[in-house]
């Protein structure tokens, strides 16, 4: 509603001093060019306010998208993360070693991760599995993003569910088979698997590298929690 009336807003502020110009031409009446510039003074402190409150919604917006990645990416998600880097072949990349980059490091990697591959289908399958496990939480993200507007994330939560499906319904029907094993003997599915584990790898990547930048404190308890559990899960 904001966006749909503003332009109506301006036109009114504008066509009204355009009028006591006229008037003022036509009258020769000085007081009238006074007048005229009043609607232009309020047009310019609308335009700030509303550039004011711009701000703070988009400050309001990049800190719940923190506060979603937070949640993401150090708690409900680690496991899969955890599996995903395990799976990784190349670029070698790590988690103890995102730990102890530094940012230019952690630039190389993002950079070098354009292009990921992974290795044998068993360990690829057990980051795929981390993602179906993970349904309700993508399910939650996706909610969240369609209530507060965020439309790449939307579309991302979107694509990865769909990969959700797809691979439950092949679990149901062939339970002794992998899902990895399949996807390669088809390259659109394969394509889509390596899309998915990919843009996760791709993602982390990115929240390492915005945590180290504004919150380095931040980044090595992450880090920390993230060598606490893959030390546990190996005993």
């Amino acid at each position: 509603m904001k966006k749909r009336n503003s332009p109506l807003i301006y036109v009114a502020l504008v066509a009204s001093s355009l009028l006591f110009l006229i008037l003022e031409i036509l009258t020769h009446f000085e007081f009238l060019l006074h007048v005229a510039a009043i609607p232009l003074e309020v047009l310019l402190a609308v335009f700030i306010i509303e550039r004011l409150l711009e701000r703070q919604e988009s400050g309001r917006r990049r800190r719940l998208l923190m506060y979603i990645k937070s949640t993401m990416f150090r708690s409900e998600m680690r496991s899969l993360f955890i599996a995903n880097f395990a799976a990784l072949k190349s670029p070698r990349i790590s988690l103890d070693s995102i730990r102890t980059a530094g940012l230019e490091d952690l630039r190389r990697m993002r950079q070098e991760a354009e292009n990921v591959t992974y290795g044998p289908p068993r360990t690829m399958e057990a980051a795929v599995r981390e993602y179906v496990k993970a349904r309700d939480v993508w399910l939650a993200f996706m909610n969240r993003a369609l209530e507060f507007s965020f439309d790449d994330v939307f579309e991302n939560m979107i694509f990865i569910l769909h990969f959700i499906s797809d691979v439950t319904a092949f679990m149901e029907r062939y339970p002794r088979k992998l899902f990895v094993e399949e996807a390669r003997s088809r390259p659109d599915l394969n394509r889509k698997t390596h899309k998915v584990l990919g843009d996760g790898i791709r993602a982390f990547l990115d929240y390492a590298l915005e945590l180290k930048e504004k919150q380095p404190v931040v980044f090595q308890e992450m880090m920390s929690d993230y060598q606490l559990s893959v030390r546990l899960g190996k005993r």
